[in-house]
């Protein structure tokens, strides 16, 4: 299939491009860009089996990649399925997701890594890339296959949920996986500090007389990884960072050169924990929301780089699972689909200019899990993400692609938003 994308402001980071230009794609693949390739008449790029569209008053970009969700399948199928989460991603703009293995049976071994893959090509939505687990049930113990995980099509490790306390396991998780160049995403959280904290421990915790979990909780296991990252000599990537005390730690890391990159999610620069106040369970999420100096310290790292990427850790869940007391309720947000609209306000807001909102969304996650993705440089798969930077709409849950209603957003009101979604040279998603 032949497509002409005309008149779209095109930012590709990978390339320092951001120009109005147009994009031809051919059999899934970026065949060129350039300047008013829709008049050049006699060109293979304009004729009749072209499928024209303009796009002018878009901003066109390299597909977006989400490099940690959660679609639940298999044995979760209740909160989503890999059909409805792919659904999900391609409506937020995502080309491409990597899924965290904390489903039942949790992606400890080869049979649930295929079947994953499997499934996503029966959807044939996004590009869906399984994360494996770093130990066998994600228990902490002992360390899975990671070869053998490889081979079946992981892309990074990870024990995500549930964090590694064992140190000595969490090195040699470190050493094995940098040999395979398999990047080792930390879930980072000590259980001690936090065990049975429900949202940030400070002011609101206090007076809502909820048990709290101290950010400390998260910075010790940061400053930990970091210190065992620098004396391998291996790189580790930090999940979900909520703290001002994480920021400055790998801010820190950095200027010493060591291999740590970072990302945040959407709601750690939105919400603070003062929205508990409601104890609406769509606002438990663990890493909890923090407090307004923490968001603040969250901007500071996305705007200097300490911050790599953003990730919105979709995590989808049953009504069974967060129509309860706030005790007893699940921790996440369905975010997939509201991504995009909230990051945007980085760029309202001066906080990061275009180019550098679309690295964190595209080319930092595509470098970091070595995908070939995340650039429009000819050849490359043609995976595209437009947006439309002036639309205003209000996010409605019951519109969800998701099987996962559980969004503190409902009825919030964004400017922004991706109107086509073309995976491998395939409109997966379209609404102009």
């Amino acid at each position: 299939m032949k497509m002409l994308l005309t008149g779209a402001r095109i930012i590709d980071p990978a390339q320092n491009i951001d120009s109005r230009m147009d994009i031809f794609l051919e059999n899934g693949k970026i065949a060129k860009v350039g300047v008013n390739l829709s008049k050049s008449s006699k060109s293979k790029d304009s004729d009749k089996t072209t499928k024209i569209i303009d796009l002018t008053g878009m901003i066109l970009v390299p597909g977006l990649i989400d490099m940690h969700t959660h679609l639940r399948e298999p044995g979760y199928e209740y909160k989503e399925t890999i059909a409805s989460g792919s659904a999900a991603a391609v409506a937020g703009g995502f080309t491409s997701i990597a899924c965290m293995p904390n489903t039942n049976p949790i992606n400890d071994n080869r049979s649930i890594t295929e079947f994953i893959r499997r499934k996503a090509a029966e959807a044939a939505l996004a590009n869906v890339y399984p994360v494996g687990a770093i130990s066998t049930d994600s228990a902490g113990l002992k360390l899975t296959e990671f070869w053998d995980l490889k081979e079946a099509g992981i892309v990074a490790l990870s024990d995500d949920g549930q964090p590694v306390m064992n140190a000595a396991l969490m090195r040699r998780a470190m050493e094995y996986a940098s040999s395979l160049q398999l990047p080792v995403i930390s879930h980072c959280e000590d259980t001690n500090l936090s065990a049975d904290g429900l949202m940030n421990e400070g002011y609101y915790s206090t007076i809502l007389g909820l048990h709290g979990i101290p950010g400390v909780a998260e910075e010790v296991m940061i400053a930990r990884d970091i210190l065992i990252a620098e004396f391998t000599g291996t790189p580790v990537h930090i999940a979900h960072v909520s703290t001002a005390g994480s920021v400055r730690l790998i801010r820190d890391a950095k200027k010493r050169g060591l291999k740590v990159t970072a990302e945040t999610a959407p709601h750690y620069f939105t919400l603070t924990d003062e929205a508990l106040q409601s104890y609406d369970t769509n606002f438990k999420i663990n890493p909890p929301l923090r407090s307004k100096q923490d968001v603040v310290a969250i901007k500071e790292g996305l705007a200097d780089g300490t911050i790599d990427v953003i990730a919105c850790d979709h995590a989808p869940h049953g009504r069974t699972d967060k129509e309860v007391e706030f005790e007893y309720a699940a921790n996440g947000i369905s975010g997939l689909e509201t991504s995009l609209g909230l990051s945007l306000n980085l760029i309202s807001n001066k906080i990061i200019n275009w180019p550098e909102l679309i690295a964190k969304m595209s080319l930092n996650p595509a470098r970091i899990l070595n995908l070939t993705k995340g650039t429009l440089e000819t050849g490359a798969d043609a995976d595209i993400t437009v947006i439309d930077p002036q639309v205003k709409w209000t996010v409605d849950v019951q519109a969800f692609r998701s099987r996962g209603k559980n969004s503190p957003f409902h009825g919030r009101k964004m400017q922004g938003k991706a109107i086509l979604t073309i995976v491998g040279g395939e409109i997966k998603y379209d609404d102009r």
